[in-house]
């Protein structure tokens, strides 16, 4: 009768396992849904930092990120996670200017997890010297093996030490190994870009020519400097003495080397005479470079080539839209062309009125070396 009453229940009990397991087993997918959830959030502190490294961080966005960092402490008890936000943590202090603060996430990220590689480019970031940087990089490439991250972070340091062309190669590759994390390549892209527009500066060049290429728009004084440190083109006026670029600004000016105004659209000339600290045109920089063209060639029937041929045929229409047969400019935009030292930027108009880089004019230059 006994066994009989036990026979009965075995499946209450049978039923009361398995609830009881259907209940520690949804409770386990819980935890783990709401862990899978926080480290999600951990990524979205490494795009917030990311973007606002590439971007450079203003006081509002710092603050988001500073937040959602603090809503992620003590969430997780694990100690890969809180090694992970704490490198994270470490890279926002630098970019709020904190260095100590920093150097203690760094140091806590490191405890809890060793060598985890978001504290190692904190480490990277907090190293002063450039080349030191440099050679910490490539122990952990040599350790780790091709990793997109640290790709990432070598093109900044080579961009950094002027090595241009290496730091276009490392960006590449890291852009292509980070695929899974397109933000990287969002944040980054403007470095490599810059770095492949000054591929050609060679590594050790003169330290103001490097500084100047790297502008998005440089002055007559800046083209000067440029011009003076790259090539001998300056000699007719120098002679072989290294005179500062103001002096030289003045000479040009005076020999009509440096035009009085870069509006090409004017007929007329003002009677007022630009500065030296003047942002340089396409215009401007057409003109001083076929002056320069025709000053070193001993031709200065260069510089009126094209006008004197519209002047025969009046009726004649410029093969630049934008730069008219009876501008000024013509003989200069023409010939800056013509010779290729400067191009169409849509296959059509010059666009004159427009800024010019430093890496642009010192491409325009090399092109117009013998």
């Amino acid at each position: 009768m006994r066994n009989s009453k036990i026979g009965s229940m075995l499946p209450f009990l049978a039923l009361c396992f398995i609830l009881a397991g259907c209940q520690s087993l949804q409770k386990d997918l819980l935890i783990s849904s709401a862990d899978e959830k926080v480290y999600g959030s951990l990524s979205e502190v490494e795009e917030m930092v990311v973007r606002l490294d590439g971007a450079g961080a203003d006081r509002a966005a710092l603050a988001r990120a500073r937040q959602k960092i603090a809503s992620l402490e003590g969430t997780v008890a694990d100690a890969d996670f809180q090694a992970l936000l704490s490198a994270w943590s470490g890279r926002l202090y630098l970019m709020e200017g904190k260095n100590s603060d920093a150097q203690r996430e760094q140091r806590k990220s490191q405890n809890l997890s060793p060598q985890n590689l978001p504290s190692q480019i904190l480490a990277f970031r907090l190293e002063r010297s450039l080349s030191s940087r440099l050679s910490m990089i490539d122990s952990s490439l040599e350790a780790e093996g091709s990793v997109g991250e640290l790709l990432a972070e070598r093109g900044r340091v080579l961009f950094d030490l002027d090595r241009f062309s290496e730091s276009v190669a490392a960006f590449d590759t890291a852009f292509f190994l980070l695929s899974g994390k397109p933000y990287y390549e969002e944040s980054y892209r403007a470095f490599r870009d810059k770095a492949w527009e000054l591929r050609d500066l060679e590594q050790g060049a003169v330290k103001g020519t490097a500084e100047i290429a790297r502008r998005d728009e440089i002055s007559w004084k800046d083209l000067i400097e440029i011009t003076k440190n790259e090539t001998d083109f300056l000699r007719f006026i120098t002679a072989g003495r290294d005179w500062p670029a103001e002096t030289l600004f003045t000479h040009l000016l005076d020999r009509s080397f440096i035009p009085l105004t870069q509006n090409a659209a004017l007929l007329e000339w003002p009677f007022s005479k630009p500065s030296s600290g003047e942002t340089v045109l396409r215009s401007g920089a057409a003109w001083f470079l076929w002056h320069l063209n025709a000053e070193n060639r001993a031709n200065r029937g260069l510089l009126t080539r094209y006008s004197s041929r519209f002047a025969n045929t009046p009726a004649a229409r410029s093969p630049i839209p934008d730069i008219d047969t009876w501008s000024p400019y013509i003989d200069s935009v023409l010939g800056c062309v013509e010779s290729e030292f400067m191009s169409l930027p849509d296959g059509r108009n010059f666009k004159p009125q427009e800024k010019v880089k430093g890496s642009d004019y010192l491409s325009m230059l090399r092109k117009l070396k013998p």
